[in-house]
């Protein structure tokens, strides 16, 4: 697969939306970007190196702007949504979307709102104080201490 297409959307299109929306935000010594990552960048998923590294270069540019734009009272955060209940995983089989949400803690997919939620709140007055932060919203399938396909075990709390 060409590494083009998830290059130029996944990262020309937040670094297109900075150089755009910035210099209204200085001005205003106020704003928020929150870039839209992947939980992929803590899978083992085989074929996929291409997709992770743009994912991935999301977070970096977030952590970055974050650094570069704090003083200006703008924050930047990434969200890194699972697998999630949208047109892009619509063709996979239903067995296949188990599979995903089976090695998650929360049996379920994802739905769009779980995503904008935490949109919402870093882009709130709420998250005045996270920046540079990637939020994980997955169900607990990227967990750490805990490899891609791994069995848990029942919690001996309850």
């Amino acid at each position: 697969m060409s590494p083009e297409p998830p290059f130029a959307t996944n990262l020309d299109s937040h670094f297109l939306s900075a150089k755009y929306f910035l210099p209204a935000m200085r001005k205003k010594k106020w704003g928020r970007f929150v870039g839209i990552s992947s939980n992929m960048v803590g899978l083992a998923i085989p074929g996929m190196s291409h997709y992770i590294a743009t994912k991935m270069g999301i977070i970096g540019f977030m952590r970055g702007l974050a650094n570069d734009l704090a003083n200006d009272g703008i924050t930047a955060n990434a969200v890194l949504p699972g697998l999630t209940n949208t047109q892009a995983p619509a063709p996979q089989s239903d067995e296949k979307k188990r599979s995903t949400w089976e090695q998650q803690a929360i049996k379920r997919l994802g739905e769009p709102e779980d995503v904008t939620g935490a949109v919402l709140f870093l882009t709130s007055d709420d998250a005045a104080l996270i920046t540079g932060q990637a939020i994980v919203v997955d169900g607990g399938q990227y967990r750490i201490g805990q490899a891609f396909g791994e069995q848990r075990s029942e919690s001996s709390i309850a």
